[in-house]
């Protein structure tokens, strides 16, 4: 598993919060204009401004179980990747990189190091090692 497929967990998160956010701010703009409704004569265009917010709450409402879908599927994917290591420190590395999203700096003082680049380098050695390993594999199986 590469580094980039171990990130993106992270940025599916990110990508979840912000359209939590959009569809917070959308919710709003809709009952702000639901509540200006009363009392105004039909025709005003307000409906029709209702209408394409709930479309456009619909539409980010899909997106969002689309992206925890992806979201428990990623995590899943990471979390038996980190099982099949065979070295715990290692595994206590990338639990606290790609599960828990702590510092380089923050997982080196819960390991025991005082140097950030530490648990990085044999994190970065361990990738590098285990993308060689699966290159190979890939080769005896052509």
């Amino acid at each position: 598993m590469t580094k980039k497929e171990l990130s993106q967990l992270y940025y599916l998160k990110r990508e979840i919060k912000e359209q939590q956010k959009r569809l917070e701010e959308l919710e709003t703009l809709a009952t702000a204009c639901t509540a200006r409704i009363t009392g105004m004569p039909h025709g005003t265009g307000i409906n029709d401004k209702i209408g394409k917010y709930a479309a456009r709450i619909a539409d980010l409402k899909g997106l969002l179980d689309l992206n925890l879908k992806k979201c428990f599927y990623e995590l899943n994917r990471i979390n038996r990747f980190i099982e099949s290591v065979q070295d715990s420190e290692m595994r206590m590395i990338l639990t606290l990189r790609y599960i828990q999203n702590l510092s380089w700096q923050k997982i080196s003082f819960i390991i025991g190091y005082q140097d950030e680049s530490v648990p990085r380098k044999r994190h970065d050695r361990f990738l590098r090692k285990t993308k060689m390993t699966e290159m190979s594999e890939l080769k005896v199986l052509k």
